[in-house]
């Protein structure tokens, strides 16, 4: 069993999307679950539908939103407090020995982040290479396993298959609370799946297909 898991993401929803439902397995376990959330995602393009926010009180509104979805998840959240759409600019060194600082607090036995150049967003690629990077940094006698999530449409081709293949359906309403705390962005992505698939008849089995299964591959040092 893992001792501690640190999940490793730059946004609010980042976690919920992506790693819910392992989440709640883990604390199901009795396993503590520290979320380091990189941003405020105050740049995010969301602001609710109807709008309820604008560019001013957007952080403040996601901010209580990843508190509530922390809850629902039951996990402790720390807040990195870096810029939306900077990461990618930051010093990668200054980032990961940041990260590394932490890490060696919490000593934990997993680290979940996403997987680099395989993650979609520059923020993304750039707080999973720095966490990754943090890793490596450590003491190896002491380096916690890194599960790194790729979510570009070519990773297994690109990559092979992931190593952990986590079935979550059974979490699944958890996952969607948790999901669904996002307000301001939970709307807008779904709205965006609404308008590629057409409407579902059930949202919730769509959302399952498309989220029911969490995937990771281990990184290799």
């Amino acid at each position: 069993m893992e001792k501690h898991v640190v999940v490793i993401y730059p946004h609010p929803d980042d976690e919920s999307f992506g790693a819910a439902g392992t989440i709640i397995q883990f604390r199901e376990q009795g396993v503590p679950v520290t979320y380091l959330c990189g941003t405020l995602g105050e740049m995010g393009r969301n602001m609710g539908n109807p709008t309820f926010a604008n560019r001013e009180t957007l952080p403040e509104i996601r901010k209580k939103e990843i508190t509530e979805a922390s809850k629902v998840l039951d996990m402790e959240l720390r807040l990195l407090g870096y810029r939306d759409k900077t990461l990618e600019y930051e010093d990668r060194n200054e980032v990961a020995n940041h990260l590394k600082e932490i890490l060696e607090e919490i000593q934990p036995s997993l680290v979940i982040t996403h997987y680099p150049e395989h993650a979609v967003h520059p923020d993304h690629n750039a707080l999973g290479a720095a966490a990754i990077e943090a890793v490596r940094l450590m003491n190896p006698e002491n380096r916690p396993t890194v599960w790194a999530q790729a979510i570009t449409n070519t990773h297994v081709e690109d990559l092979g298959k992931p190593e952990v293949i986590n079935d979550i359906r059974e979490n699944f309403d958890r996952k969607m609370d948790a999901i669904l705390c996002h307000q301001s962005q939970a709307s807008g992505v779904i709205r965006n799946w609404n308008q590629s698939d057409g409407v579902a008849d059930d949202l919730k089995e769509q959302a399952m297909e498309r989220l029911g299964v969490e995937a990771f591959y281990i990184w290799k040092y």
